[in-house]
């Protein structure tokens, strides 16, 4: 793994399937692109199956890295679990799901988006999800900041 170039710190994230890895996370934060949409899908288990051009600039990896990935690859050590329980639980019963999410590019840094998750529904089967994401109002992510640290404490407090 390449190391940031700026001061960094060290975090080891363990998702819910059970693996984990390092991450190097630095508090640099890149704005999200004008006028742009990211839009990546996923199969059922949340392999990306799809990346637009946003997805992969905003990401840091290349294409190749994030065709066949999980999509987890993306979570921020400061996305609280329950955040993310949320999305999957509303869009595996067919619903659409929206949110303010932190994500982690591949150099440590960081973008906010406003992201939509729906169902991907083939004869009346979840085949996989689509998410797009759009620049984030950044007044609502001043507010949802302290209720993710919040929700981070209690997750930590608890395991």
């Amino acid at each position: 793994m390449t190391l940031p170039a700026e001061p960094s710190k060290q975090s080891r994230l363990t998702y819910s399937d059970g693996s984990s890895r390092i991450v190097y996370v630095t508090d640099h934060e890149v704005p999200f692109p004008q006028g742009r949409l990211i839009v990546s899908s996923t199969d059922l288990n949340g392999i990306i199956t799809h990346a637009n051009d946003a997805f992969v600039e905003m990401s840091g990896y290349s294409r190749e890295e994030l065709i066949g990935a999980p999509h987890h690859i993306l979570r921020h050590p400061d996305m609280p679990k329950v955040a993310f329980k949320g999305l999957w639980d509303d869009v595996a019963m067919g619903k659409k799901w929206h949110g303010y999410v932190k994500n982690l590019r591949k150099d440590g840094s960081y973008y906010w988006v406003y992201a939509t998750a729906v169902p991907n529904i083939r004869n009346g089967i979840i085949v996989g999800y689509t998410s797009v994401r759009r620049k984030p109002s950044r007044t609502r992510i001043n507010e949802l900041i302290p209720l993710y640290e919040q929700w981070l404490a209690q997750e930590r407090s608890a395991s």
